[in-house]
């Protein structure tokens, strides 16, 4: 019984119009699709990528009405693929959500996910970030049945939450997830790291799609959409420009990872001291 499929990661530059941003996502899912890929992810906000609040909330959807969300449930149906919308932004009130969807091939949805940790932070370069003037964070993680797998969702600054991920993987997920829109200067230097260790402590494969180069809001994210095998090897990275990777995942490789390494269950709940 076969346990595989192709997987393919849609690498983003959005804009601040989501009608050219959901145009740009359905043309590189068609292309995926025609390379055989039937899980297809994209970056988080693939909608909308504007920093401005006032400008922002003036171009928001509600889940309903969003015109990415209902295109991608239409292409699911169209094409028998899963989709992954790594995350919109979703009107919801004065504040928004940063939802991640997960799109059966019948079109409806799965699952939906609101990112937990949201990144507010003062980087070195002077850049400064606070989610929470904007998003209305999650307290609940997910875990999804997709074909051939279970699919852990998380979103870009979840990924230096490791509890997070082993909660999944304990739950059962052998893909685990965290599209994102990471600044170049954090992606520079922890990106790949971050990526391959979780998949490495959780013997799980880990797709995470993301934003990529100089956007229209001035932000410049770093790009390299990666596919990492439960081994920590890497099958497919991007570049800093946007376009498609793709790999197959064999979920079989999951139960050899940790079968070889059995972390998940050498788990002991450990007292700490502190004198």
């Amino acid at each position: 019984m076969s346990h595989s499929f192709i997987a393919a990661c849609v690498q983003m530059c959005g804009r601040k119009d989501p009608v050219v941003n959901r145009d740009d996502a359905v043309r590189m899912i068609r292309e995926a699709a025609s390379r055989g890929a039937t899980f297809i992810q994209t970056p988080e906000i693939s909608n909308l990528v504007n920093r401005d609040r006032e400008t922002m909330m003036k171009s928001l959807f509600t889940e309903d009405t969003d015109p990415m969300l209902l295109a991608f449930k239409a292409l699911a149906r169209e094409l028998k693929i899963t989709i992954h919308a790594g995350s919109l932004s979703i009107k919801n009130s004065d504040k928004v959500t940063n939802c991640a969807f997960v799109i059966t091939q019948t079109g409806n949805i799965a699952a939906r996910y609101d990112k937990i940790h949201l990144f507010d932070v003062d980087l070195a370069n002077g850049e400064t970030w606070r989610e929470s003037n904007i998003f209305t964070g999650g307290s609940e993680a997910i875990v999804v049945d997709i074909p051939n797998a279970k699919l852990g969702v998380s979103i870009c600054y979840d990924v230096r939450f490791p509890y997070l991920f082993r909660a999944l993987a304990d739950h059962g997920a052998t893909v685990l997830s965290a599209p994102a829109c990471f600044t170049r200067q954090t992606g520079e230097a922890h990106w790949s790291i971050l990526q391959r260790a979780r998949a490495i402590e959780n013997g799980a494969f880990m797709i995470s799609a993301a934003q990529a180069g100089l956007h229209e809001d001035g932000r410049e994210t770093y790009g390299h959409s990666m596919i990492v095998d439960p081994w920590g090897r890497v099958l497919a990275e991007g570049d800093d420009k946007p376009g498609l990777i793709l790999a197959e995942i064999n979920t079989d490789a999951v139960i050899e990872a940790r079968s070889r390494i059995p972390s998940l269950r050498h788990t002991r709940p450990t007292p700490v001291s502190v004198y």
